[in-house]
């Protein structure tokens, strides 16, 4: 891990010019659109030596291989790493791993194969009376296990099935919160026309004015990967914590049917009056996280939000366009009717599945028409109004504006938005840390996936001493 703190701010480092041709995009997706929205992590002290040699172009260097392929190899060790917070489990994630590389590894055992392990651990065990503890988290594991499921549907044989599936994995997380004690308060809080689904988390009942953190998810990532990446961790010490379904996520993206908006603290500000209601919260001792997409959502909402007292972005991303290989944003000209009738003639027919369906993933939370189509088995025709949407979401010339103490992570081998975190960090005026997590410590990869429980020290040490008041 490495570890830098800084007053001033630097001049961001230029990204190279765009580069590749339409016909590379195949490959470009291939390699470059594996999954997002996972979770982070850092050692508490430096780390001297690196992680072993990997073959030249390997996409996930020094990092246990579950499956050949780098994005379901991204998305099972999601699922390995949160057995440290009870979202899964060792033995059931290897096992269902093996099973998935016996049967041949596609979408469509990918899905069926963790599917099946979430309706598994939703019954009781055969011959077993379980109590409330241990169905709390067999659940738990379930919403884990159907989330596993959800990233990959539209690829397998039965893309329709997705919402069924996002149901399937949200009852699975409600009963989980049901079982909790105290079990989360749950409310709808409004926002346009509909209203965000909250989950409220407290380490106890009382009337006890506590520090809260808002934890605001990526663009594919579920209601358990918070558990994962902040609420555990935050009700250890003692902290209130806020999960949400934005615009783009959850249930506002697969039921709802409400994309992605690049106003963030249109969806933040509501949740901070809701807040600011309640006995239990200090208003003073109000931190924000995102995770995945969340470190460019996160942001900007904090640049006009002022009551936020603490900010981390993980990773720090100012433009979320920049985490599409070249050669697909260069399929997006000024032009709406050019720009399809690249994506149509020339670019569609080239992509093979496996990267057809990873657009289609990409692009679903940014465009309805796009994420119906898909649950048809079609490619989406309109690729320009997304891709704009997408590109609305720069945040580079509000990050000035971000007055509250702020945490950047940055990780080794980060795969969707490499150099991205120290460009926010330099941009940064506020007080601001730069904390980049390392493969010395099994922590590489978009979020650390392999490790969790070290991102939650870095990031709740940090806030800890933020926002102690001393």
């Amino acid at each position: 891990m490495t570890y830098e703190s800084s007053d001033r701010a630097s001049g961001p480092t230029r990204r190279a010019a765009l580069a590749g041709l339409v016909g590379g995009a195949g490959a470009a997706l291939a390699a470059g659109c594996t999954p997002s929205g996972a979770s982070t992590a850092a050692a508490p002290t430096p780390s001297r030596t690196a992680s072993p040699s990997a073959p030249a172009g390997d996409p996930t260097p020094g990092v246990m291989t579950l499956f050949k392929d780098p994005a379901f190899n991204f998305s099972g060790l999601l699922a390995l790493g949160a057995s440290g917070y009870g979202a899964g489990e060792v033995g059931e994630v290897l096992t269902t791993v093996n099973a998935i590389n016996k049967a041949g590894l596609s979408a469509q055992t990918y899905t069926e194969t963790f599917k099946k392990l979430g309706d598994q651990l939703m019954e009781a065990p055969q011959g077993s009376k379980p109590e409330a503890q241990t169905t709390r988290f067999r659940v738990l594991r379930a919403a884990q296990y159907y989330g596993q499921a959800l990233f990959f549907v539209l690829g397998s044989d039965d893309p329709g099935s997705e919402e069924q599936l996002y149901k399937a994995g949200r009852g699975a997380w409600d009963k989980f919160c049901e079982l909790c004690d105290p079990a989360p308060v749950t409310v709808k809080v409004p926002y346009g026309k509909t209203p965000l689904p909250v989950w409220f988390f407290r380490p106890n009942d009382s009337d006890e004015r506590r520090p809260t953190v808002i934890l605001t998810n990526g663009s594919d990532g579920q209601n358990v990967d918070m558990w994962t990446y902040g609420v555990s961790a935050a009700l250890e010490r003692g902290w209130n914590a806020l999960v949400y379904d934005g615009p783009g996520q959850g249930q506002l993206l697969f039921v709802d049917q409400v994309v992605f908006t690049p106003r963030w603290e249109t969806v933040v500000t509501p949740l901070l009056d809701w807040l600011a209601a309640r006995p239990d919260v200090d208003m003073g001792k109000i931190a924000l996280t995102g995770l995945s997409m969340g470190g460019n959502l996160a942001p900007r909402a904090a640049a006009f939000e002022n009551r936020i007292a603490a900010l981390v972005a993980m990773p720090g991303t100012l433009s979320s366009w920049l985490g599409f290989p070249p050669e697909i944003r260069e399929i997006l000209t000024p032009d709406k009717e050019e720009t399809n009738n690249i994506w149509n003639k020339k670019v569609v027919p080239e992509l093979p599945p496996s990267a057809a369906a990873t657009m289609k993933k990409r692009i679903e939370p940014f465009s309805v028409p796009a994420m119906l189509d898909a649950r048809e088995g079609k490619m989406f025709t309109d690729f320009y109004t997304p891709a704009k949407l997408i590109e609305s979401l720069d945040i580079t010339n509000v990050v000035s504006r971000i007055k509250m103490p702020t945490l950047v992570l940055d990780y080794d081998d980060e795969q969707f938005y490499p150099g991205q975190p120290r460009q926010m960090f330099d941009k940064l005026t506020a007080p601001k840390d730069y904390v980049k997590l390392t493969k010395a410590t099994g922590a590489q990869l978009h979020c650390s996936p392999m490790a969790p429980q070290q991102h939650c020290a870095v990031v709740f040490d940090w806030l800890q001493g933020k926002l102690s008041g001393s």
